[in-house]
């Protein structure tokens, strides 16, 4: 095996044009591929951690049936508040989860005295909300980052809207799920920029006083905010968590809780598919472009050397050998292609971070991109490279194995 080796590599630097070319085109595509997962993996893993972070958490627990109606806020599928605490209970004995947010969700009237609109609000604790939601306080473009008794956050567009600034007295009214009407006065402490997608344009309020207008003894819950110490385990910390909660079932025995990760709540994790989809296919690009060089180099390789396969043929080395001489040669191009491409490639990114690119994402500016390379990627990268540079190789290999020694050294 040794002496092939040998044999591939010298007949690969006998014509060093052709092998650099070829390991070039590799090199090209590897590098291509690498920076492109690189860049999006970093901007898809961004735009994740600002939906996450600034809004929903990474998964929510629900009353069954809930979900199905957000858009209505229905009150009369809250959570009890001894339901609530089997959940909290689970929720704090998880080693997976590093907080929680229980909130109350209401729709109601907003007023500035003058003019009147309609809101979504949040009822929170806000130091819970805060540690749930870690990039909430950073949507603060106006105000205080913090959140007291009789205080309310509110939208930006809703603020300029009806003209309203931070200190100044509104009023909120809200029907209970009894039918009854209530209102409380509130005094405007922060103004959030808005964030794209469900919830991004809610106000905030302390939970207490969210019971307060719903008319309510003890605030109910109506879904709950998690966030996981490790966002790479959220499949599993969703199937954990629906199986300690499935014990909790109603008079028909069926669940009472519904367990929804963001993916399920948020209309951009098609877009996160998409970016998934485009790295796809710009490796199918690699892969094709791998083939036909490996392909193209290896067909040459056996024509411009008929007569010397038909002297070692001649001499009576075995077909099995020559097939694998040829393949070694296409191995040793992958090899190098993808070790070549790799380097170049993380350079490449290193640089990127260096420039220090910068993009906006919804009503967010002025976001840094800080692509990383993944050690996976490099090694499925590589992985891919060399066997579609064998796969390439086998079939004018198998060609060169097959020539009559007789005939090859005929040839002129």
């Amino acid at each position: 095996m040794n002496n092939l080796f040998k044999i591939a590599l010298r007949n690969l630097m006998r014509y060093k044009r052709r092998t650099l070319l070829t390991a070039s085109l590799i090199t090209i595509g590897v590098v291509f591929v690498l920076v492109f997962t690189s860049v999006t993996g970093s901007f898809k893993a961004m735009m994740i951690g600002q939906i996450t972070d600034s809004m929903m958490g990474h998964l929510q627990v629900h009353r069954k049936g809930y979900v199905a109606s957000i858009d209505n806020l229905p009150l009369n599928l809250n959570i009890k508040p001894k339901a609530y605490q089997k959940i909290a209970d689970v929720l704090g004995a998880a080693p997976e989860i590093a907080a929680f947010s229980p909130r109350l969700k209401f729709g109601g009237m907003f007023s500035n005295f003058t003019e009147t609109t309609n809101i979504r609000l949040n009822g929170v604790y806000p130091e819970k909300e805060f540690q749930t939601i870690p990039l909430l306080t950073s949507r603060v473009s106006e105000g205080r980052k913090t959140l007291s008794r009789g205080e309310i956050m509110i939208p930006v567009l809703l603020a300029r809207g009806l003209q309203v600034k931070v200190g100044d007295a509104v009023v909120v009214v809200a029907t209970n799920v009894d039918g009854s009407v209530n209102g409380k006065q509130f005094v405007v402490s922060g103004i959030l920029e808005s964030a794209t997608g469900p919830g991004g344009r809610d106000g905030y309020i302390h939970i207490e006083d969210a019971a307060e207008v719903l008319r309510m003894p003890e605030a109910e819950i109506s879904e709950v905010a998690i966030r996981l110490k490790d966002f790479s385990r959220l499949s599993t910390a969703v199937n954990h968590l629906e199986g300690q909660l499935a014990g909790e079932v109603n008079k028909e025995g069926r669940s009472i809780f519904e367990v929804h990760s963001w993916e399920k709540l948020s209309p951009f994790f098609n877009i996160a598919r998409m970016i998934d989809v485009m790295t796809f296919f710009i490796k199918i690009m690699l892969i094709a472009i791998v083939l036909i060089s490996i392909m193209n180099v290896m067909i040459m390789a056996v024509y411009e050397r008929i007569r010397e396969i038909g002297t070692i043929a001649a001499i009576g080395t075995l077909p099995g050998k020559i097939l694998s001489m040829f393949v070694i040669e296409g191995f040793c191009l992958g090899v190098l292609g993808a070790i070549i491409g790799n380097l170049i490639g993380v350079a490449v990114v290193l640089m990127v971070n260096l420039i220090g690119i910068r993009f906006d994402f919804a009503q967010q500016t002025g976001l840094l991109l800080s692509a990383s390379v993944n050690p996976a990627d490099l090694l499925f990268i590589s992985v891919i490279v060399i066997v579609v540079a064998v796969l390439a190789s086998l079939q004018p290999a198998f060609k060169a194995s097959r020539m009559e020694p007789i005939e090859a050294l005929r040839h002129v």
